[in-house]
């Protein structure tokens, strides 16, 4: 098994490889990019010059500033020159040194000018934030949950806790979040209505600002569990109910186990298999965040983030985002893995 998870980290980095390069040669050919809106400002100008609406033909741009813009953007080398220079294995022509993801850079925004590890950096804070406190809470909540429905099957509490969790379910989480706003918010004003936590709180102790952002985050926090907890709650439910039905569980009872113990020694662990299988998957969660959650509550996260740098063809924010994503969702495989292996030793890893 030692052998298995080894391949896996080796072969790593090559997927990223292939990822990040069909990213950057998408960046490179797609419409809309840093020229077409370097033009298009220019034509707007000139318009509002002349106060006529622009169009298409009524201005463009030099070949000494179109050469000049493709130097900035670094869109003057060649496709795999360039990939290289991102990825750091190529030198910069102008400074003659190694400059990329190698070196633990990804370049300069062009929207922010600067550094895109110092923007990431910035916006994770919030985001880790409440990914995390998503995570915790989703297993946290859901896996008892999951516990007493099963144990309770059709009674009143399983069909009770089964509305409200298809309710949820059924609600899109920005339909939630506006929803929740409007009556929590501006109505009763009980949650403050946006942000993550109070300006005037900054100098504050920190039990004091803990406090705060708990207060605004229980919000946002709702709306981005409130699809998760029926998938994983019915999961864990299913999959309790599947090995209460088992024959090893009733020869445990037959020999005198509690029923109690034969629930929380055996069928649990083996139950935990297929909830086990999907948290590693969630470590990608706590770097993406959600735009429209983020947006509705205006708080300046990595989902924001991701947004603008698309809508704004930021390009090396986009690239760095994207890599660091897909290095944790493949990260997250193998951990999914491992947590398998390690809830039920009888799962055995090939070669």
């Amino acid at each position: 098994m030692r052998r298995y998870f080894l391949k896996r980290l080796l072969l790593l980095p090559l997927t990223l490889l292939g990822i990040t390069f069909i990213a950057y040669v998408i960046t490179r050919f797609v419409p809309g990019g840093p020229l077409d809106q370097a033009l298009a400002q220019k034509q707007q100008a000139a318009a509002r010059g002349r106060g006529v609406v622009a169009s298409g033909n009524s201005s463009s741009l030099s070949p000494a500033e179109e050469a000049q813009l493709k130097k900035f953007y670094k869109l003057d080398r060649p496709l795999l020159i360039g990939y290289g220079e991102w990825l750091g294995v190529w030198p910069n022509p102008d400074t003659g040194k190694y400059e990329g993801l190698m070196q633990g850079e990804f370049g300069h925004s062009f929207l922010r000018g600067q550094p895109v590890l110092e923007v990431i950096v910035e916006k994770l804070p919030v985001s880790a934030w409440l990914g995390g406190w998503s995570l915790v809470l989703t297993y946290g909540v859901c896996i008892p949950l999951g516990i007493v429905k099963a144990l309770r099957h059709r009674t009143r509490v399983d069909n009770v806790t089964s509305v409200v969790l298809f309710t949820g379910y059924a609600l899109p989480g920005y339909i939630l979040a506006v929803v929740s706003l409007y009556f929590f918010a501006f109505h009763w004003e009980v949650f403050p209505h946006s942000g993550i936590a109070t300006k005037e709180l900054e100098g504050a102790g920190l039990w004091l600002r803990l406090k705060d952002r708990a207060w605004h985050s229980v919000l946002p926090l709702a709306c981005l569990t409130s699809g998760n907890f029926a998938l994983m709650t019915l999961l864990m439910k299913n999959s309790l109910l599947d090995n209460l039905a088992l024959d090893y569980v009733r020869t445990a009872v037959a020999k005198g186990v509690s029923f109690h113990n034969a629930v929380l020694r055996h069928a649990f662990r083996n139950s935990l298999v297929p909830v086990a299988t999907g948290f590693g998957n969630c470590l990608g969660a706590l770097l993406a965040g959600s735009f429209l959650i983020e947006k509705i509550f205006d708080i300046d996260g990595i989902g924001l983030l991701s947004f603008s740098s698309l809508v704004g063809r930021d390009y090396p924010v986009f690239l760095g985002l994207l890599t660091c994503s897909s290095f944790l969702l493949l990260l997250g495989n193998i951990v999914s893995d491992v947590c398998v292996a390690l809830v039920d030793p009888r799962i055995r890893f090939g070669k």
